[in-house]
């Protein structure tokens, strides 16, 4: 496990039980810039959620630290029915502003290492239909769309696949393509 990571100023480690009201304040930031009508309220106390991702055993959560401050968080683990060697990531967040710098391809690649270091073969996720961003820098780092998982009519998540196991030389062109286009 990724217990500290440093890439340049930016260090990528294990967060801490402590820093749950941190990354829940992060992640309402930037799940707010693509939300059309605001972030929807409900009964999640994203406090409490976060804590529990963090102490959760079969679970990672990553961040990603410049300057002493949060600025990027990451957290996956395998989705339960899944296969023991495809991970989702559920979560994964870079403060809005600090994009642009480089943190959510550093805190990727520290996904990516974890992955590989578990076995991993396969990564995916879901990302909102309205979050254009988050699509695009998925698509620049190698994730498609999941064939075994296309949107149902009216779904509000697309469902993306990443080759952890063909990534080994293949994400070192990917993170160029990155480098080149900012993040």
């Amino acid at each position: 496990m990724i217990s500290e990571r440093v890439t340049g100023a930016l260090v990528i480690r294990t967060a801490l039980p402590v820093e749950a009201e941190t990354i829940a304040d992060l992640h309402f930031r930037a799940r707010s810039t693509y939300y059309p009508g605001g972030v929807p309220q409900g009964d999640i106390d994203w406090a409490e959620a976060w804590r529990g991702s963090i102490a959760r055993p079969d679970a990672h959560v990553l961040c990603a630290v410049a300057q002493g401050r949060i600025v990027g968080i990451a957290s996956f683990r395998t989705d339960e029915g899944a296969p023991a060697d495809t991970v989702k990531l559920f979560q994964f967040h870079v403060d809005p502003g600090h994009w642009r710098a480089g943190i959510g391809r550093s805190l990727h690649a520290a996904c990516v290492e974890e992955w590989q270091a578990d076995g991993v073969r396969a990564a995916t996720l879901d990302v909102h239909t309205d979050n254009l961003r988050a699509q695009a820098f998925y698509a620049r780092l190698g994730w498609a769309p999941d064939p075994e998982n296309p949107p149902a009519e009216g779904d509000h998540h697309l469902y993306l696949r990443y080759d952890v196991a063909g990534r080994a030389d293949g994400a070192r062109g990917a993170d160029r393509q990155a480098d080149a286009a900012g993040e």
